[in-house]
């Protein structure tokens, strides 16, 4: 089995992300073919981790997908590489809001039965640096943590004292990065800005990363490490055998209809199991750019618009008004459309004034009001996605609000943190803030690839 890392943190805030990503293009740099993963629904960080290593970033969210697809996916993502390095999320135990241990960073590297590496801000703190990885070490002791990164440390006298310290702690301090503000990743009112909206800058940003990994941190110990993990006895996920059995060994359909998917700057939020669904399913899966393509890709029976940050961009997507025309005329016909998030607010009348594509009859604006979150869902009418009573796990995580026109059909029932209903359903359009997992449910991607095919 794929020698393994979870690199994870106290507390957001202390440079997992930094860590992780550095740590994935200094091993790439030394020829081994490593997979990045990350703990979570986020899309952002994954993009770096592409970046990083050439791979695709994958998530593992066990709240989403559920505990036993923890393993199987990240064996999946794995498969042919040398190294395996999974970003965690937030603090090492934090999960979702009152669920226990559930989609925690712990959970997941006790799932994958991982060495943690923990990165401390130690920029505020000497002697109780010891106390602090004592305490995150002890917790739980079915969590092995390796190592330590120390992280953000002044001087050499600093890491002195903040060595001596944890000498008496039992876990070897792994490596030490100094402060380097003139590397760090830019951010905005979502997190990270994504790297398909920076490629050329985000490169530079992960070489800086790597080189501050490589001169700070002891990568043949924490090669070492990783290669302890213990055997990970699991069958790696496969779109087509998660299909078959949820279909009862239904084949792909024959008719291999065309479903485009949205991309570029504007559309950066994806699952990258959900295109290998799709295509299992049947479909010839073809990206577009609403920000450069002025027209669908030809023979298109479908639309996918995912998540991302059209409210950057609304100006560029409102002026590209011969794509957002045969948008409309798709949505039209009856044409299967399944919108999360960004691609909700594209298929709106309006976004901040702008006209966006018109599909629906709702206006959309940026909000000060963050909606973040993990969701409960239940379909409640019918759609190409789901049929009304499939229940689905998802995730917000927007500053916009909708204003729906009347007579709206909703799409989802949520039940937490409050029972609502959400979305749109709209002939063959299902629109909704909620960001899905499809590997949760495989059977969404064969249900949406048999209406295209109708």
């Amino acid at each position: 089995m794929v020698a393994r890392l979870v690199i994870a943190a106290p507390s957001s805030g202390a440079g997992k992300t930094t860590v992780a990503t550095g740590l994935m293009a200094a091993f790439a740099g030394r020829g081994l073919a490593v997979s990045p993963h990350k703990v979570g629904p986020d899309y952002i960080d994954p993009g770096y981790h592409a970046l990083a290593t050439g791979r695709p970033g994958r998530n593992l969210d066990a709240y989403m997908c559920g505990t036993g697809l923890i393993a199987p996916l990240f064996a999946h993502g794995a498969r042919g590489c040398d190294l395996a390095i999974v970003e965690g999320v937030m603090g090492l135990y934090d999960g979702a809001a009152d669920q226990g241990e559930l989609a925690s960073t712990a959970q997941v590297a006790k799932l994958l039965r991982a060495p943690v590496v923990l990165v401390v801000d130690a920029s505020s703190q000497s002697r109780s640096v010891a106390a602090l990885v004592h305490g995150f070490a002890s917790w739980d002791p079915e969590v092995r943590i390796g190592g330590v990164i120390l992280n953000k440390v002044a001087t050499d006298r600093h890491e002195h004292l903040l060595r001596e310290a944890l000498g008496e702690s039992g876990v070897p301090v792994l490596g030490v990065l100094r402060r380097a503000p003139a590397v760090s990743t830019p951010s905005r009112h979502l997190g990270l800005v994504p790297v398909a909206e920076r490629h050329t800058d985000a490169v530079d940003a992960v070489a800086a990363q790597a080189q501050r990994v490589r001169e700070g941190c002891d990568l043949d110990a924490l090669l070492a490490l990783a290669r302890s993990a213990p055997p990970l006895r699991t069958e790696a996920w496969d779109p087509g055998d998660a299909l078959r059995a949820h279909t009862g060994g239904a084949e792909p359909v024959a008719a291999r209809p065309v479903i485009a998917v949205a991309g570029g700057a504007a559309f950066t939020f994806s699952y990258a199991e959900h295109a290998e669904l799709l295509t299992a399913a049947g479909a010839r899966v073809v990206p577009f750019d609403p920000l450069r393509d002025e027209e669908l890709p030809a023979g298109t029976r479908g639309l996918v618009i995912g998540g991302g940050f059209p409210e950057m961009y609304g100006a560029e997507l409102s002026a590209n008004a011969r794509l957002r025309g045969a948008v409309a005329e798709l949505a039209a016909s009856g044409a299967p459309v399944a919108a999360e998030c960004a691609g909700l607010l594209y298929l709106a009348r309006s976004l901040d004034g702008q006209p966006m594509c018109g599909v629906l009859e709702a206006d959309a604006r940026m909000s000060p009001r963050l909606t973040l979150g993990y969701r409960d869902a239940v379909a409640v009418n019918d759609s190409p996605l789901a049929a009304a009573g499939t229940r689905m796990r998802g995730h917000e995580f927007h500053r916009t609000v909708l204003e729906p026109g009347a007579g709206a059909v909703p799409a989802w029932g949520l039940r937490q943190p409050e029972r609502r209903v959400e979305g749109f359903v709209q002939r063959g359009v299902h629109a909704s803030y909620v960001h899905t997992h499809w590997a949760a449910v495989p059977g969404t991607a064969r249900r949406f690839v048999e209406f295209c095919a109708r």
